[in-house]
């Protein structure tokens, strides 16, 4: 992370910019397409916005929404149509991209995945939500650990998905593989009634961890230093703009 928003990267900086956007209605095949698109038209006008940038980060469930529906037809595929656009548009535009997807799992519910790709379109990361939210969320528990990979500018980087936050072991597996910055997606909006309790839990995270969280969600994003202050801290409303900042 550097100074001045990104515009005065530092030698060893890593810029990223997280995308707050209004969640989907994607009930057919046909949505799912139309909001693939979209999300593709987000990174190419990211990078048009902001040519430092080296990572893009979309929040949980941008891709499919609230609905929560498990149809087989709805779910991505790592070989699928959508994963394929991400993968394009990343390799056009010459940016990380950090995704949300709900992933076919042919042995029982879908996975809550998340995707790391790189600038050449290569899948750098490839995660399953490993504490889905239980009783409201119906997605299966991941099965591939808290990876780390070689993120931009040679920075490891890991990323966990909304409730994943609440444990703290997640932060832990995190640090011991390396990680200098732990992607955070999630649903949580600003207004929720748990929002101090999640920022005084990452907070206290990061201080254990001892590496910056990148915190992106429907509403609000923050990023917290390897001592966990809050450096940047973010609300936003649709339609009505940016609210604070700190």
């Amino acid at each position: 992370m550097s100074g001045l928003g990104g515009l005065n990267k530092s030698e060893k900086g890593v810029v990223a910019g997280l995308v707050q956007l209004q969640l989907p209605v994607v009930d057919t095949p046909a949505q799912l397409a139309a909001q693939t698109e979209r999300i593709c038209t987000m990174v190419a006008k990211a990078r048009r916005g902001m040519p430092t940038m080296d990572l893009v980060v979309f929040p949980e469930y941008a891709l499919h929404g609230l609905s929560m529906n498990t149809d087989p037809t709805l779910m991505c595929r790592l070989e699928g149509p959508e994963i394929a656009a991400f993968r394009s548009t990343c390799r056009e535009q010459r940016i990380w991209g950090c995704f949300s997807i709900m992933e076919l799992n042919p042995a029982g519910n879908p996975y809550n995945s998340g995707l790391i790709i790189d600038d050449q379109g290569d899948i750098a990361l490839h995660y399953r939500k490993l504490h889905p939210w239980v009783p409201v969320e119906p997605w299966e528990p991941g099965d591939l650990g808290v990876p780390v990979c070689n993120g931009p500018r040679g920075a490891k980087v890991a990323l966990i998905i909304c409730h994943d936050g609440m444990f703290p072991e997640m932060a832990r597996e995190a640090a011991y593989k390396g990680a200098e910055i732990m992607l955070h997606s999630g649903l949580y909006g600003a207004h929720s009634p748990r929002l101090e309790d999640h920022q005084s839990s990452q907070r206290l995270q990061q201080f254990d961890g001892d590496c910056q969280r990148v915190h992106v969600r429907q509403r609000r994003h923050l990023q917290f230093d390897g001592r966990g202050d809050v450096l940047q801290f973010r609300r936003h409303r649709p339609g009505r703009g940016r609210r604070r900042g700190r």
